[in-house]
């Protein structure tokens, strides 16, 4: 994704506390006379032409916000928004600002890649607004220079080599702050949330709607924490547990791991006529456990010569919430183990350089979740790994946390209110889980929540289409949540 301002100028937009009467704009759309943000509302938009290869065009532009909220007159950063008009200036609702998750993942396009997944009456309603936020993309961007070994989040614990991923944990702490520890302790999930609001002042909206994605579920609660009255519809897909931020939620995967793993091998059990990996549960089991304990001695073979051994087949834990699509998988390895053709490689689990660099400085400077001692880090991978063999100690063992430089400028945010919003969820979510979801519900005691049984995968109304469909589009139309929790199928 590329933007690029080649384009011509489309139109210009001046909004304030001082001129928003002048403007016809909704009375309380800027910040208050004397707040020292009210020069942020002032500032003028350029909407420039926004093209990406094989996208449509639409509109983008840049919005100056504080990098220290604290010190709001001193340095400012960039954050990169972008804007689909809705379909109708009749039936304008509003503005529906837009999160894919990550944390780090680029927004600026999501409005021109969702448009065509939304029903035409929430598009006549609503300017779809994307943004990369802040350290993202082209938001005044922050990169820590790393490795592809570096970059990869996940790493088995094991005696002998634990020195070799404190030593990475504490290299990419250090990288990251020699490169950008001027910026660092500002990007997190409460600046985000900041800047959206400045974003809607700007936009001259007394009041913003939102739709979040994974990490985005958890940015958009929030901002409905922080901003509860500047919140209008709120719809949350694929939840993350406020409560869980951040080092608990890494090692909450393991507990969902083992329970998407335990329906699998009933599954692949009553279907062994088709994929002979065993006629029980227990047989299935131990087929998966003896293939990884082969690999751990012979990597299995693949295309591109690297093999797998055990540790990195069980990296795949994820895929196990899909039983039709990992079951040729794990046939695939088990023959090639057994001197079958070899199978595909594995793209290792890495992602940029940026979202990586963002990715920790949300991760580490949201909360004060994560030990500082590696030693802590090492009994917790043996204790988790002991309770969920599948994947305890990928989600427990030593982070580049435990050496981040500063400690989070802001305690962690308590999501504790009856803000309204629509959460949505799949039972069988192998990153933002059911569990977590319900942890999601628990926090904002507004919200109504709809399960899509047997759903798998990560993301609901992004994936669609959806049985959650209809809630979705009334509670955007109308405003009107489910009169209560509810559960549906596809």
């Amino acid at each position: 994704m590329a933007l690029r301002r080649d384009g011509r100028t489309a139109s210009l937009l001046t909004v304030g506390a001082v001129t928003a009467v002048v403007a016809g704009l909704a009375p309380g759309a800027a910040f208050a006379a004397g707040d020292p943000l009210q020069r942020y509302a002032q500032q003028e938009l350029r909407w420039e032409r926004c093209e990406t290869d094989g996208l449509p065009a639409f509109e983008c532009a840049k919005v100056k916000v504080p990098l220290d909220y604290a010190k709001p007159t001193g340095r400012s950063i960039e954050v990169a928004i972008s804007r689909v008009k809705a379909g109708s200036a009749k039936q304008r609702h509003g503005v529906l600002l837009m999160n894919p998750g990550g944390p780090g993942s680029q927004g600026l396009t999501m409005p021109v890649e969702f448009e065509p997944m939304l029903p035409a009456e929430v598009r006549a309603q609503f300017d779809l607004i994307g943004f990369d936020p802040r350290g993202v993309g082209r938001s005044s961007p922050v990169a820590c220079e790393l490795t592809e070994d570096q970059r990869s989040i996940q790493h088995p614990y094991k005696k002998a080599t634990f020195g070799k991923d404190v030593e990475r944990a504490r290299s990419v702490a250090d990288k990251c702050w020699e490169k950008a520890g001027d910026v660092l302790p500002y990007i997190t999930s409460r600046n985000t949330a900041r800047d959206m609001d400045v974003v809607r002042a700007v936009l001259g909206e007394r009041r913003i709607s939102y739709f979040g994605y994974s990490y985005g579920t958890y940015l958009g609660a929030v901002y409905t924490q922080m901003f509860p009255q500047r919140s209008d519809r709120i719809v949350l897909d694929s939840a993350l547990d406020p409560k869980l931020a951040w080092r608990d939620s890494f090692r909450g995967w393991s507990s969902a791991a083992e329970l998407a793993f335990t329906r699998w091998t009933e599954w692949a059990a009553a279907r062994n006529a088709a994929y002979g990996l065993g006629g029980t549960a227990a047989e299935v089991r131990k087929t998966y456990w003896d293939l990884v304990a082969q690999a751990d001695r012979t990597p299995v073979p693949t295309e591109d010569g690297r093999g797998l051994d055990g540790d990195a087949i069980r990296a795949g834990y994820r895929a196990f919430v899909q039983v039709e699509a990992v079951t040729p998988w794990i046939v695939a390895l088990k023959a090639a183990a057994a001197g079958g053709p070899a199978v595909p490689g594995v793209p290792p689990m890495a992602a940029d350089d940026n979202m990586t660099a963002v990715t920790w400085a949300v991760f580490c400077g949201d909360t004060r979740s994560w030990p500082r001692d590696p030693e802590q880090y090492r009994r917790d991978a043996i204790a988790d790994r002991a309770r969920y063999p599948l994947a305890g100690d990928l989600g427990a063992t030593v982070q580049p946390c435990a050496f981040w430089k500063s400690a989070a400028v802001e305690p962690a945010t308590v999501v504790n209110n009856e803000v309204d919003a629509l959460i949505v969820q799949n039972q069988w979510d192998p990153q933002a889980t059911l569990a977590m979801a319900q942890g999601m519900r628990r926090a904002l005691h507004g919200a109504r929540m709809v399960t899509v049984a047997g759903g798998e995968g990560h993301g609901v109304l992004v994936a669609g289409p959806s049985c959650a469909d209809g809630a979705f589009t009334r509670y955007l139309t109308t405003g009107r949540l489910p009169a209560k929790d509810a559960t549906c199928k596809n």
